[in-house]
């Protein structure tokens, strides 16, 4: 080999060497920039080097809240052992030897976050923090101390909103579009734990549209950032520095897992409770199941996806505009539906007055409705996801076959065919399987017979069920709704 050709071949290795490193920085430096630079939809690859921007900036947004609760008269150990007579010859002496100022009516405390999302003193924190206190007190980053009042709250999704009256303008958060989040994308956690000043720690986001069991509504972003008791309440940010998230549930029996509820659905609730004081949600009037892999193929459907029709409530929203029972709804406002739950999410979302465009299959034949939405009462409906009912049972109607099993002339009745472990029916004994004949003396002739019934009995009202339990006989049960 001759030097030119060994120049040569030397020449290409240093050319190749540095497009190979070129190639590796650019490759770096894409994976590394933030979400900012594409837009909301891009991802961070890489963790960024420090928190401590984002912290120092968002921390002063983020508060502790002291709520209060006076117990009276120290509560009813204190009154049992300690408490005098209220009159009688005896009465001076016990207020002189065992009736103190401090026992006649006793503090308790608890401690969460919240955080400023307006400068005039207005403060998001969860419901479950501030609920059932006597005074609620907020303290600053600065340690200066404000009694809050409460503006609106939203018990089934544990948002709450109460405000200050500053004397200057506060430092806010900005409520970010949770929608466009992905997961493995960095999240930070500030708050308050178990009491202490301002505390961040971080994480990704490891899960969306988690239902853990604490609502109809539930949406929760799961996150295994640390978030520890007293945490409930304050933000879940980006790394951009928006709330993206209201961190608001811990599972006890886990570590590393937190929970938070969605901005983009929080954003709705605050609007209404700022604007109200309360959150008026829509209803459909219908009753639905998710679409299995068997009901796909049943139905001839591409994927398991879309809500199967179960009920349509006559004169409710659906109903009127056309949507039956067995009917497949795909499509609300051209958002597509994979379960029954999105579809709960969307239409509870709707303004009460509003019209809203559905697309779903009956047949096999595209169809298309126009529903107006009226604003959902809650102690009107039995609301179903996956034809569970709020009283957490699926149910079908008797069968002849079933009947001769058992021994009936009669077809009339509802049968157990799934219930909920944790519900009030099944700690009282109904089990899968059971027959339902009457409903506080009325008789059931069908699953829909049975809905009416329990649609009439207000909250919290008792009901009584005449059940009968296959080779064991007739019972009755009593439950509150």
């Amino acid at each position: 080999m001759n030097i030119s050709q060994k120049s040569r071949n030397y020449n290409s290795r240093i050319f190749t060497s540095f497009f190979l490193m070129t190639f590796l920085a650019a490759a770096f430096a894409l994976f590394s920039v933030t979400p900012k630079a594409f837009g909301e939809q891009s991802v961070q690859f890489l963790p960024p080097n420090s928190f401590s921007d984002l912290a120092e900036k968002a921390s002063p947004s983020v508060v502790n809240i002291r709520t209060e609760k006076i117990m009276k008269d120290g509560g009813r150990v204190y009154r049992h052992f300690f408490k005098g007579p209220d009159s009688g010859p005896f009465k001076d002496f016990f207020d002189k030897n065992f009736r103190q100022p401090n026992q006649e009516t006793k503090k308790q405390q608890s401690l969460g976050s919240g955080f400023i999302i307006d400068k005039s003193g207005y403060i998001v924190t969860n419901n479950h923090v501030i609920a059932d206190s006597d005074s609620i007190f907020v303290i600053l980053q600065n340690d200066e101390e404000f009694e809050a009042k409460i503006i609106g709250r939203d018990p089934k999704t544990d948002i709450a909103l109460i405000k200050i009256e500053p004397k200057i303008d506060l430092p806010v958060l900005k409520l970010g579009n949770s929608d466009q989040l992905k997961i493995g994308q960095w999240v930070v956690a500030i708050g308050n734990p178990f009491g202490l000043e301002h505390t961040v720690t971080a994480g990704i986001v490891s899960a969306k549209g988690r239902v853990i069991g604490s609502g109809p509504y539930d949406n929760f972003i799961q996150t295994d950032a640390s978030i520890n008791p007293g945490n409930s309440g304050g933000p879940l940010l980006n790394i951009n520095g928006e709330v993206i998230g209201i961190n608001t549930a811990i599972i006890q029996r886990a570590q590393g897992i937190g929970f938070a509820i969605p901005a983009s659905m929080a954003s709705r609730i605050i609007e209404q409770l700022k604007e109200d004081g309360s959150v008026s949600r829509g209803w459909l009037g219908v009753s639905v199941q998710n679409i299995t892999k068997e009901l796909a193929e049943y139905y001839g459907l591409s994927k398991s996806h879309g809500v199967l029709i179960t009920d349509s409530f006559k004169d409710n929203p659906a109903y009127i505009a056309g949507i039956r029972a067995n009917d497949i709804l795909t499509e609300v406002n051209g958002k597509s539906l994979e379960t029954g739950r999105d579809l709960i999410n969307i239409i509870a979302n709707a303004k009460p007055g509003s019209k809203v465009d559905i697309k779903g299959l009956r047949e096999g034949k595209e169809i298309t409705f126009k529903v107006t939405i009226v604003k959902r009462n809650d102690s009107q409906f039995v609301s179903s996801v996956n034809g569970l009912n709020t009283l957490g049972m699926k149910l079908n109607d008797l069968t002849v076959d079933y009947a001769r099993k058992l021994g009936f002339n009669s077809s009339n009745g509802a049968v157990v065919r799934e219930i909920a472990s944790d519900s009030a029916a099944f700690k009282k004994g109904l089990r899968k399987g059971d027959v339902i004949l009457e409903v506080n003396h009325i008789k059931i002739g069908s699953v829909e017979n049975f809905n009416q019934v329990i649609n009439q009995i207000e909250k919290g009202n008792r009901i009584s069920m005449v059940i009968y339990k296959p080779n064991v006989g007739l019972r009755v049960i009593h439950l509150n709704k």
